[in-house]
């Protein structure tokens, strides 16, 4: 089953969305992300379990 996750389930005011097929694929994709969009060049323990508890599955 997919994967989907969203800035806005853990609190920022951001439109990004991102889908995928697997939770490594996605975290990926939430990574380049944060990166870009966020200036965040790593996540520290809380924002990471933000968002491993905004996954959902679709």
């Amino acid at each position: 089953m997919a994967k989907s996750f969203a800035c806005r389930d853990i609190g920022i005011a951001c439109g990004f969305k991102a889908r995928a097929e697997t939770r490594k694929e996605l975290m990926e994709k939430i990574s380049e992300h944060a990166k870009k969009a966020h200036n965040m060049r790593q996540m520290d323990d809380q924002t990471m379990s933000k968002v491993e508890a905004a996954i959902k599955e679709v």
